[in-house]
């Protein structure tokens, strides 16, 4: 094989390569919570378009959303996502939307299809969300310096 055509398929590689990590970076799933009590859509408007949620609201809504995550498990390690550190920020707006910006332990974890949307049906049973959105990073990329120290312990980490 000539040296061109080998530099050639190495270039399509590298390009392949980029392109399904760049697909796994922005990956995001989207799901909307069933509540049909608001008289406000969900989906229209900007958040400065809502009046600001109530401080101890925010906070219940917040503590809610963690103990929702907390019930999401890596199939392969006993210990709930969010004391692994795969949750990076939980942003609630406004409109009740709540956006988390997730990781897995590897890129080529088993459940990276599934985890995601694992969070958003989590998340979007919690009392006073109206929809969620995960998006799936792998920046920074996670190591075993992210789990809390309850992970460490029921890892026997210490």
């Amino acid at each position: 094989m000539s040296e061109q055509n080998n530099n050639d398929e190495k270039a399509v590689l590298n390009n392949e390569t980029a392109q399904a990590n760049a697909a796994l970076n922005a990956q995001t799933v989207d799901h909307e919570a069933s509540d049909q009590s608001s008289d406000q859509p969900s989906d229209q408007g900007n958040d400065e378009d809502f009046p600001p949620i109530p401080k101890e609201e925010l906070d219940r809504i917040r503590a809610d959303i963690i103990a929702a995550i907390k019930t999401v498990y890596d199939p392969e390690i006993p210990v709930d996502i969010y004391e692994l550190g795969l949750i990076y920020t939980v942003e609630i707006n406004n409109d009740r939307s709540v956006h988390v910006d997730m990781t897995l332990t590897s890129p080529g974890c088993p459940v990276a299809g599934e985890m995601p949307e694992w969070v958003v049906n989590a998340v979007v049973k919690v009392d006073g969300v109206k929809k969620a959105k995960v998006a799936l990073t792998f920046d920074p990329p996670w190591d075993m310096s992210m789990m809390s120290e309850e992970a460490r312990f029921a890892l026997n980490l210490f």
